[in-house]
């Protein structure tokens, strides 16, 4: 007998693969960033990253779809490589500027709130009080663990909280735009795009600042480690689960990668977050969790009333 799946739970396995991969990916990622430049890092990470997808892509025989594309999905995979090339950027300069890469992923936890306002502004969505609650709560959580203290505005937050903030800003427009069209151009593709567009960019950095290509091979190791988690399993899975579950399902059990990332960090580097920061990192996936659920809750009223029209 043939054990049938439902979509919603595909949805939360690639969902959950999603968060295992990506919270890995603060570990290698910031392994080898201590050791290695961004444009140096960038080049290997996303050519490896790139090498698996095109792999994949070619055995899923996803190639001979790309010639039926239109100008507007060529227009559309051009516009969502060059905000994942300014989302990526910002995110690894972050992991490579705090020190714990737990920080950087409890920080991270924000980023649901620039989705939910992008959606209140372009798609006049309204937010229901969970919404509202879990939105307080998120930025309560990020201002505690970001928190340094100090007379200067500048110095209050710890160094790299701008960077992780403009990432989720950026990240939030590709998220809503890839939601949008997932199922016109497909999480493969989607996925093989992201990796071509960061690895020629990468390689161009790399040339442009006359940089050496040459690496150590433990560096390489945890590059291909991380990438075969990042740029393949984690983009891949990522889309997949957007493909089967709404994005505030998904966001559910991707607020728990902090966890991961917090443990992961902790055997890797024999670091642990300040306590306040590991509260504040708690308090933002609760924020996450009631944005999440109350994105699902509105969701299911909205179905509900569609019936009886």
């Amino acid at each position: 007998m043939k054990l049938k799946i439902s979509n919603r739970v595909k949805g939360y396995l690639f969902a959950f693969i999603g968060v295992i991969a990506v919270s890995n990916v603060y570990i290698f990622s910031k392994a080898a960033l201590n050791e290695v430049s961004m444009a140096q890092f960038g080049t290997y990470w996303f050519a490896f990253g790139f090498l698996w997808n095109i792999l994949f892509t070619i055995q899923q025989k996803k190639i001979p779809t790309i010639k039926t594309f239109s100008k507007n999905q060529f227009l559309l995979l051009f516009t969502l490589g060059i905000l994942e090339i300014g989302g990526t950027s910002f995110f690894f300069l972050a992991i490579h500027t705090v020190p714990n890469p737990a920080v950087v992923s409890f920080i991270g936890n924000i980023n649901p709130i620039f989705i939910a306002i992008l959606g209140f502004i372009f798609l006049r969505e309204r937010f229901n009080i969970p919404e509202l609650i879990g939105m307080s709560l998120a930025l309560l959580g990020a201002f505690i663990i970001s928190y340094r203290g100090g007379n200067i505005f500048k110095n209050i937050f710890i160094e790299g909280t701008d960077y992780i903030i403009i990432s989720g800003f950026i990240y939030s427009f590709s998220t809503i735009i890839a939601k949008k069209n997932i199922h016109r151009i497909g999480p493969t593709i989607m996925s093989l795009n992201r990796t071509l567009h960061l690895s020629l960019f990468s390689i161009a950095v790399l040339w442009y600042s006359g940089q050496s290509i040459h690496i150590s091979s433990n560096i390489l190791l945890n590059i291909i480690i991380g990438s075969t988690l990042g740029p393949f399993l984690a983009s891949l899975a990522g889309y997949q689960a957007l493909r089967y579950i709404e994005a505030g399902r998904a966001s559910v059990l991707g607020s728990s990668k902090g966890l991961f990332v917090l443990i992961g960090a902790f055997f890797y580097f024999g670091t642990l977050p300040q306590a306040h920061q590991i509260w504040g990192g708690l308090i933002s996936i609760l924020g996450v969790v009631l944005i999440s659920m109350g994105k699902v809750w509105s969701s299911k009223k909205t179905k509900k009333a569609s019936k009886f029209l």
